[in-house]
């Protein structure tokens, strides 16, 4: 079995090993950056497994930042029938994309 942490960042948790990419919310940081993830929910490595109460302590995990970009765009219609009203809008969600290195 691999090893694998669950982290939160942007108020979701994401599943992640080494070597994996994530597209998470915006966060401060160039290209080639590092970050690192503090709030650590659960790490496990084949039969051993820490579970954070509710993060775990001492547990960090770090990536590198791959690059700073937008989402595709999504369509925001707004419509009410029988009284001829109908928006449309666009929107695109800035995200960064960020390679995992190290549990």
């Amino acid at each position: 079995m691999s090893n694998f942490a669950v982290i939160e960042t942007g108020g979701k948790q994401y599943k992640v090993t080494t070597g994996s990419k994530i597209k998470v919310e915006k966060l401060a940081g160039e290209a080639g950056s590092t970050i690192t993830f503090d709030k650590v929910l659960l790490t496990a490595d084949g039969a051993n497994a820490k579970i954070g109460t509710p993060y775990v302590s001492g547990g960090a995990v770090e990536g590198k930042v791959v690059r700073q970009a937008r989402d595709r765009k999504k369509i925001v219609f707004r419509y009410h029938s029988k009284t001829r009203y109908r928006k449309r809008k666009g929107h695109r969600q800035h995200f960064t994309e960020i390679e995992i290195t190290k549990i």
